[in-house]
């Protein structure tokens, strides 16, 4: 894409265009930038290579024969950019385009491979954004809880998702149809979309949500909404963070919470259209504006963010 595309982009929608092509504080490499400075442009190949730097933790015995001990699957709670980079050149100084054998891999899960992507993109001056939703690749008819990368490819003059977690062991093991680099819209759902499609009455909420957690139902739905949200608003945390808005599981639903919920997802389905509305919901709706510390449900104590 060149430059002057993504310059008439930026004009005819200079708001979110704009803001989703700078860093958020968890998105900057940081004292690590220089290690993009020679990374290619084209997505395919900015793909494998994020694939390649990481290695999801509860299939890595299984997909990779990678013993991951506890002190390696910690580092799927290193939440921003720059300590992941950190990490990463710790396990293997090389190049981050120097393909990886596996023990040298840094634990992640999708939510670490879509922000690696994000940071790059934007450090490359494209907008990009980190989507929390559901994948129905995985596990179908289920749809599984997961995070992709969202960016704006100026050529096609439209947004499209890439899922930089699906490295060749993956794509073989799913026999996927479809090209990880473009996503289609009905495979993997957005958390607002998702939960637009359980209130029109066209999605079960007992098929989404974690299966090898066992956690499904519409209070998990709810709260990737709000985990949605917080990532259009660039804050982007942990997968099992918790706070505020987000719901038990032993929620019950009135009309009132219904109502709120659909408020969010009517504005996080089309973040653009709705840029303005949704930065000055995020910013006066407290419940739903990620604080300063969060509840980490993995380890069961409170962290800053």
């Amino acid at each position: 894409m060149s430059a002057d595309q993504l310059k008439q982009d930026r004009s005819r929608s200079s708001g979110p265009f704009q803001y989703y092509a700078d860093h958020s504080a968890m998105s900057d490499p940081g004292r690590r930038r220089s290690l993009f400075a020679r990374l290619p442009d084209d997505i395919r190949s900015l793909a494998s290579i994020v694939a390649d730097l990481g290695i999801y933790d509860v299939v890595a015995k299984d997909f990779y024969a990678c013993d991951l001990g506890a002190a390696r699957k910690s580092e799927i709670h290193i939440r921003s950019l720059e300590k992941r980079l950190d990490r990463i050149v710790e396990l293997d100084g090389r190049p981050l385009s120097a393909r990886r054998e596996v023990d040298n891999r840094i634990a992640g899960r999708c939510n670490s491979f879509t922000l690696t992507l994000v940071g790059i993109l934007r450090h490359k001056g494209i907008p990009a954004r980190s989507r929390c939703g559901f994948g129905g690749y995985f596990n179908p008819p289920r749809y599984e809880d997961h995070w992709v990368c969202e960016y704006w490819n100026a050529e096609q003059r439209r947004w499209m998702l890439v899922d930089a977690q699906l490295d060749a062991v993956w794509r073989r093991k799913l026999r996927l149809s479809f090209d990880p680099c473009d996503v289609p819209r009905d495979q993997f759902l957005t958390a607002a979309d998702a939960w637009q499609r359980y209130r029109r009455g066209v999605a079960d909420p007992e098929k989404f949500g974690i299966s090898f957690a066992g956690l499904f139902g519409r209070w998990f739905m709810a709260s990737s909404v709000v985990r949605d949200f917080a990532a259009l608003n660039k804050v982007e945390t942990l997968p099992w963070d918790v706070w505020g808005a987000q719901p038990r599981p032993d929620a019950t639903f009135d009309d009132h919470k219904l109502a709120y919920f659909d408020r969010l997802a009517a504005l996080a389905a089309d973040p653009d259209a709705n840029f303005a509305g949704l930065r000055r919901h995020y910013e006066d709706d407290e419940p739903v504006r990620a604080p300063a510390a969060v509840f980490n449900a993995l380890l069961q104590q409170q962290e800053a963010l």
